[in-house]
């Protein structure tokens, strides 16, 4: 799998891909390895530049950097816990396919989770500049990604498939908004969340 072609060909074509990704033998620990290590480095990597280089607006105390340690170790912190959700995101995306009519298959679920997270780990290079933060909503078409993906990767029904995906993706954004005020408690960051 060349990562750029696979990112490209995901966000762009969707329901092709995930047709050639349904015949991939690849399984949890190959995504992990080979997906999930180099996108998720993009947020962590963009975030620390901007808490340490760039700088956030604090309400009353302008702009604020944090210190390099505290600032890695959050970097850190966010990288680890992107296989963390990202492997709970196919825990759910598994446990709850009954109930869409779906088929229970991990390597499946765990496809779906890893290509539906690539827009939110693409949009993560927006932490760099604190003014720009809100556009990591864009990391939102996953669910489109994800729903693209359903019917061809464990067999829902389709006038189910958004709705499986939107639950999905619910459960997968609250363990990011979790993480992220754990993030921000445990490290200590000034006027983050």
């Amino acid at each position: 799998m060349d990562l750029i072609e696979r990112i490209r060909a995901i966000m762009f074509s969707p329901a092709e891909t995930w047709r050639e990704i349904a015949r991939e033998p690849a399984g949890p620990a190959i995504l992990l390895q080979a997906y999930v290590a180099a996108l998720a480095a993009i947020p962590a990597a963009a975030d620390f530049i901007g808490m340490t280089v760039i700088g956030y607006v604090v309400a009353g105390q302008g702009v604020v950097r944090v210190e390099v340690l505290p600032s890695f170790m959050a970097a850190l912190f966010t990288y680890g816990m992107a296989f963390v959700i990202t492997s709970f995101q196919a825990i759910v995306i598994y446990a709850i396919a009954p109930v869409y009519g779906a088929r229970r298959d991990m390597t499946s679920s765990f496809k779906l989770a890893v290509y539906s997270f690539t827009p939110a780990w693409l949009a993560g290079i927006f932490l760099i500049v604190p003014g720009l933060h809100f556009l990591v909503i864009l990391g939102l078409y996953g669910l489109y990604i994800l729903y693209k993906g359903v019917t061809p990767l464990v067999l829902c029904p389709p006038q189910r498939a958004f709705m499986y995906a939107a639950v999905a993706t619910a459960f997968g954004v609250m363990a990011a908004l979790i993480t992220g005020f754990v993030r921000a408690r445990l490290f200590s960051l000034p006027g983050i969340l």
